[in-house]
């Protein structure tokens, strides 16, 4: 029930670029900046000049780490061409065991303009990949859909994959309505107090519910073609913890309960200390086999099925 012809598909930011409404939504965005209240941080700074102010440390234009053809996503994203990843430095979370570290803290990378950037989202899809893929892009909104004014009257055709932390403000999102097809939200974490010891954001629970309800709302559940690449939908992944710091079964009793027992999800194995996980008494160690497969089993005691299995 969740496969389609791909040939069927056409995105609907084309139809959003040709009506207009691209351009409209951009200058909203644009205006935004200049007293920022994009994310839940809400800081208010004044991010049109150069100069990165606010919790973000992003300035007007969007700061790209690398892009290129990722062939390590998710099996319905990477598919065979690889998925066209556009990685962004910075970030509205940076949990401190991050392992992108030196680009979501330090900000490894360099500005781009929306020419530059629209020109990127171009070459992946010249090079095959089967979509674009915006990772980390809550704090760079604005500056992505000014990138899309200028790439979809270029040819601009692959889905948009929107790849967060899930710390997204549900009035941003409603914004993109219509031009992201593929959300995929991290859902972190369930405890206020872990969300404020490893992310300083103890609203992250109630936020991720808030901002998952409003992506499924757009997209409804991932469909996957028959070729077995997804072209529109929700896919949330889950990443296990030591100790369940993460507290997986209330999020995945979450996900069955209140947003779809069809949600396709991704329980991911790889924690492993990075940046300033040692800072933290429980963070210092892999998870192991056990604390895994006991992750799998909570997700499908409370109902769900739809796995990204390898």
């Amino acid at each position: 029930m969740n496969r389609a012809q791909q040939t069927e598909f056409t995105p609907s930011y084309v139809a959003l670029w040709e009506s207009g409404e691209i351009t409209r939504r951009a200058e909203i965005l644009r205006e935004a900046l200049a007293n920022c209240s994009l994310c839940p941080r809400q800081c208010e700074a004044d991010r049109t000049g150069p100069v990165g102010k606010g919790f973000c440390r992003t300035g007007r234009e969007a700061i790209v780490s690398s892009y290129f053809p990722h062939h390590g996503e998710e099996r319905c994203l990477r598919g065979w061409n690889g998925s066209g990843t556009i990685f962004f430095s910075h970030c509205n979370l940076r949990c401190i065991f991050c392992q992108n570290y030196e680009i979501s803290h330090l900000g490894e990378g360099r500005p781009v303009s929306a020419r530059e950037l629209a020109e990127m989202m171009l070459t992946l899809q010249r090079r095959g990949c089967h979509n674009i893929n915006f990772v980390t892009p809550s704090h760079v909104v604005p500056q992505i859909v000014e990138a899309l004014e200028i790439a979809v009257p270029q040819g601009l055709r692959v889905p948009l994959v929107y790849n967060t932390g899930g710390y997204d403000r549900v009035e941003t999102l409603r914004l993109l309505e219509g031009i992201i097809d593929i959300y995929m939200p991290d859902i972190k974490f369930d405890d206020p107090e872990v969300a404020r010891a490893l992310a300083g954001a103890p609203d992250y629970p109630q936020v991720v519910r808030e901002a998952i309800r409003e992506m499924h709302r757009q997209v409804g559940d991932l469909m996957i073609d028959e070729r077995g690449l997804a072209y529109r939908g929700l896919l949330v992944r889950h990443l296990v913890m030591p100790d369940d710091l993460a507290g997986t079964r209330g999020l995945m009793r979450f996900l069955a309960r209140e947003i779809s027992r069809d949600t396709y999800v991704n329980i991911m194995p790889q924690y492993r200390p990075e940046g300033k996980a040692f800072a933290h008494p429980q963070l210092g160690r892999p998870i192991t086999l056990q604390e895994y497969r006991r992750a799998l089993a909570i997700a499908r005691e409370e109902g769900l099925w739809r796995f990204d299995k390898e």
